[in-house]
């Protein structure tokens, strides 16, 4: 769990994913359309992903365990939660307020 939270920390956007899954893709798109820039880490692509996965697991409280969004150094949520921001127009704030975007 502290690896997660540790690389969460890291960027004003954090995206945590994996390569074949399409919501993650569709996440990323939708906050790099706001001119953000996610660091994305592919779960399945890293030599710890497995361990990382469970801790997420642990976190969302779901069976998924991606896409898993950290915004301004504080987990958002997945899919569910930043496409709910999106609607009521609250993501480009949050992006604004943790320096993703300047705009």
């Amino acid at each position: 769990m502290d690896m997660v939270m540790k690389l969460g920390a890291e960027n004003p956007v954090v995206i945590l994913s994996k390569s074949t899954c399409c919501i993650s893709h569709s996440i990323e798109t939708l906050i790099r359309g706001f001119g953000a820039n996610p660091t994305v880490y592919e779960l399945d692509k890293l030599s710890n992903g497995k361990e990382m996965e469970k801790a997420l697991i642990e976190l969302l409280g779901c069976k998924s365990s991606v896409p898993a969004v950290f915004i301004g150094e504080e987990f958002v949520g997945g899919s569910n939660e930043i496409i709910s921001l999106n609607v009521r127009g609250k993501l480009k704030n949050l992006l604004l307020k943790a320096n993703a975007i300047w705009i």
